[in-house]
C-alpha cells in the first residue's frame, strides 16, 4: 500500500500557508508505516507544533495507470474523511533549508482515515468537517479543490502506477491548527461520523 497525498490543492489553504496555487498537482508520499489503524496518534517528540489537516481520501480498487480523466473515476470504489499529520515546525525548518520534507510529513503516525463509504454521485458537494469535542476545526466541500479527482488519479498515475489498496489524500481546506496530546478528533463526511482519533504522548 502507498499513500499518495496532495499539497495545496485548496486555494485558501494555499493562501494561509503563504503559499501560491499551484498550476499543477504536487504530489508527496507517505509509506504504509505511517497509517495509524489504531486511532492512536503519537505526538512526536521531535516536534512542538503538531497539526492536523482534514482531507477527502479515497481507496484506489484496480492496478494500471488511467488511460484519461475520463476512465480515472473506475480505479475508486470508496470514500472517506483523513488527517494528515504535519510536524509543521521542522517541516518550516525543512523547507527554509529547501530540504525535502518528509521528515515531517512521512512519520510512523501521520496518516489517518475513517470507515470506507461508497462513492455517491453528489460527494463533491457532501461537506466533511473535522471537530474536536464540539468545536468546528475545518470544513470544506470537494468542489472547492483546485484540480479535481479525475485528474489527481490520472496525473498521479503519469509518475507512478497504482495498485489495489493504494490510498489518496486530496488535500486540506483552510483551517489547519495544532494538537496536544488528550485531544481527540472527529470526522464526518455529510451527517456521517467516519471515525475518531486520539493524540498521544510520543513513543518515539
Amino acid at each position: 500500500m502507498k499513500i499518495v497525498c496532495v499539497a495545496r490543492n485548496y486555494a485558501l489553504h494555499a493562501q494561509e500557508m503563504g503559499a501560491a496555487p499551484p498550476s499543477h498537482p504536487v504530489f508527496f508520499l507517505k509509506p504504509s508505516t505511517a497509517w495509524a489503524a489504531s486511532g492512536e496518534i503519537p505526538y512526536p517528540s521531535f516536534s512542538e507544533r503538531l497539526e492536523y489537516e482534514a482531507e477527502l481520501v479515497f481507496r484506489i480498487s484496480r492496478a494500471g495507470r488511467p488511460r484519461s480523466m475520463e476512465e480515472a473515476l473506475a480505479f475508486c470504489d470508496a470514500i472517506t474523511v483523513g488527517i494528515d499529520f504535519t510536524a509543521r515546525d521542522l517541516q518550516a525548518r525543512l523547507k527554509a533549508q529547501g530540504l525535502p520534507w518528509e521528515m515531517a510529513k512521512a512519520f510512523d503516525g501521520s496518516a489517518w482515515w475513517g470507515a470506507w463509504l461508497p462513492m455517491e454521485p453528489d460527494w463533491l458537494s457532501q461537506p466533511f468537517r473535522l471537530y474536536r469535542g464540539s468545536q468546528l476545526l475545518q470544513e470544506g466541500r470537494g468542489q472547492d479543490m483546485l484540480f479535481p479527482l479525475p485528474q489527481l488519479l490520472w496525473e498521479a498515475g503519469r509518475y507512478f502506477s497504482w495498485e489495489p489498496g493504494d490510498v489518496l489524500f486530496t488535500g486540506t481546506p483552510p483551517g489547519v491548527g495544532p494538537v496536544a496530546p488528550g485531544d481527540s478528533l472527529r470526522a464526518y463526511l455529510g451527517q456521517v461520523c467516519v471515525g475518531e482519533v486520539w493524540i498521544r504522548e510520543a513513543h518515539f
